[in-house]
């Protein structure tokens, strides 16, 4: 079934975007342009404007301001971006979901991690190293996961509650963070940010974490744990790459019959 032509152009401009946040100058694609002329998406109206009034020179300013406008783009494209962004964008972190075409969905979570396979809905991911040079010798980084037949392996069920604040937790820095989730004023908020970004899967989505703690229990208490105090299997490299020591993760996955979700926490140094 073919994509409404609104969803293939804010596709495209978010790509194009992209490109040139990346650095890449290349020509605006046809359909946003053609839809918004023919009175199209109001939101295409929007970033089409601010765009048009964004100085090229200097670049890099260019590129701060490009960058500026695709993360407000993607807030106000939906709530699921929205929640993301306030959750994650201002940690080491991975967010990203692909469509579920295998029985076995550890194949798909490999697509994700890999970077194979683009958002069905065309939301949001959040991968700071998409274009990292050192995904030139670890083509998965900071991945380097197990092959799909062994991925279940290091991974534990856990009940959607506990998922919930496993994906909170992910709000907070491995290290010296000054306001773990269980204490701070906004702690509800933080977990109904986690609580929309989990809601996208169904009722009827299944949880698995690399966390050892959930090896004996479906439900740990991730919140009083925080960051700092879980361990788990690690899913990351153990090159020493462009100066970054990768040591500590925590992951969760989704899986729904027709999606899956994999949010993942770094901690480098």
């Amino acid at each position: 079934m073919p994509l409404p032509a609104d969803r293939t152009a804010l596709d495209l401009l978010d790509a194009h975007l992209e490109a040139l946040w990346d650095g890449t100058d290349l020509p605006l694609p046809r359909e946003p342009a053609r839809l918004a002329t023919e009175g199209g998406d109001g939101l295409l109206h929007w970033v089409l404007d601010q765009l048009r009034h964004i100085p090229r020179e200097p670049k890099d300013a260019f590129t701060r301001q490009i960058g500026s406008l695709l993360t407000e783009f993607r807030r106000r494209r939906c709530p699921w971006n929205a929640a993301a962004l306030r959750l994650l964008d201002d940690t080491y972190a991975f967010a990203a979901t692909g469509p579920r075409r295998h029985e076995e969905w550890a194949h798909d979570v490999h697509a994700v991690l890999h970077r194979a396979v683009p958002d069905p809905r065309g939301w949001l991911r959040l991968d700071g190293d998409r274009n990292n040079a050192a995904r030139h010798t670890v083509p998965a980084y900071p991945f380097d996961p197990p092959a799909a037949s062994a991925l279940p392996s290091l991974l534990y069920p856990l009940e959607a509650g506990a998922a919930v604040a496993a994906l909170g937790i992910m709000a907070e820095e491995w290290q010296s963070e000054p306001a773990p989730v269980r204490s701070r004023p906004d702690r509800d908020a933080v977990l109904a940010d986690a609580r929309t970004l989990l809601d996208r899967y169904g009722p009827t989505a299944r949880y698995w974490t690399n966390a050892t703690t959930a090896a004996s229990d479906p439900a740990p208490d991730f919140l009083a744990a925080g960051l700092q105090g879980t361990e788990s299997h690690g899913f990351l490299t153990s090159e020493y790459l462009n100066g970054l020591d990768l040591l500590e993760d925590l992951g969760l996955i989704a899986v729904s019959d027709d999606e899956v979700g994999v949010f993942w926490s770094f901690g480098a140094y």
